[in-house]
């Protein structure tokens, strides 16, 4: 039995976007080209790698196996190609997060991995997405949001930021003493989308709200940043993701004493597995000085 290595790289491609039309427009092909390589690629195996359905394709237990063999193959054929091509082999590292967290994580990560022995690939996507991707080998190590646990999966608290009413230091109920929801109802208020826990935010807010005005939520926290110092808004959002803005005095966080106590639980997720692994070891130390680093500062607030 004879393989080709596009057949394996095409393979991982359609695991990673779970679409033959994905991958085979990534390739400027048909859909039923890559369906049809697919199929030889599984005749050829004798086993089947994809369930086929309407929204796409799902790999199977047998090709979620597979595909750790088939990374660990083509990394080492690339690592050669490199040697040959004169340039350092170094090992690679996927990590991923979800948008809301990529301005916090990725820049002191590269950071801290800036002369270390490894080529780091950064990804975004929604947790349960990362987490599927770490369960199958896809990416060494996920930041992730609130997520229950999952077998196959270690999972490790690295930081627990309450949500805040922040306002620009000049904002005029920034002066005020302790507030209520009802005291900044009609205000202009955009609430950073944390998670679902937004939706019974604006429902509170708009038991209050005599001004028919509107109720934006934003994404990302550098943008619920701006709305604060640029525009008047108030925006509700996690203390961690505005921590430069509160030392340098820019936003200030509003006392309200019926705002429900939600947290923002940032975990990091990845495998263990039996046979040691420096670059993951070494990811995951530096993922713990960059949560101790966030532990530190959320406690000096």
């Amino acid at each position: 039995m004879s393989l080709l290595i596009s057949d394996l790289e095409l393979l991982c491609d359609v695991a990673e976007r779970g679409s033959f039309s994905q991958a085979a427009a990534a390739r400027g092909w048909s859909q039923p080209q890559v369906s049809q390589r697919i199929a030889q690629l599984e005749a050829s195996l004798g086993t089947q790698l994809f369930q086929r359905h309407r929204r796409g394709a799902v790999a199977t237990a047998a090709c979620l196996g597979y595909l750790d063999s088939v990374k660990r193959a083509l990394a080492e054929l690339d690592n050669g190609r490199r040697l040959i091509q004169g340039a350092p082999a170094l090992p690679e590292a996927r990590v991923g997060c979800p948008p809301s967290l990529a301005s916090l994580v990725f820049a002191p990560l590269l950071a801290a991995l800036a002369e270390a022995p490894l080529e780091l690939f950064c990804h975004t996507d929604h947790s349960p997405e990362l987490m599927e991707r770490v369960l199958s080998g896809r990416l060494k190590l996920a930041f992730v949001l609130n997520r229950p646990t999952i077998n196959g999966i270690q999972l490790e608290v690295l930081a627990d930021s309450p949500i805040l009413a922040l306002a620009a230091a000049d904002h005029p109920l920034a002066q005020v003493g302790p507030l209520c929801l009802a005291d900044l109802a009609d205000a202009r208020v955009s609430p950073q989308w944390w998670g679902p826990d937004v939706e019974d935010l604006i429902r509170l807010l708009r038991q209050h709200r005599r001004a028919p005005l509107p109720l934006h939520t934003n994404q990302p926290a550098t943008t619920a940043c701006d709305l604060a110092r640029k525009h008047g808004f108030i925006v509700f959002m996690p203390r961690i993701a505005a921590l430069d803005e509160l030392d340098r005095g820019e936003l200030v966080a509003l006392p309200i004493s019926d705002l429900p106590d939600w947290r923002w639980e940032i975990m990091m997720a990845y495998r263990v597995g039996k046979r040691p692994d420096s670059t993951r070891e070494l990811l995951l130390a530096s993922a713990r000085e960059i949560g101790a680093v966030w532990r530190s500062r959320l406690s000096a607030h």
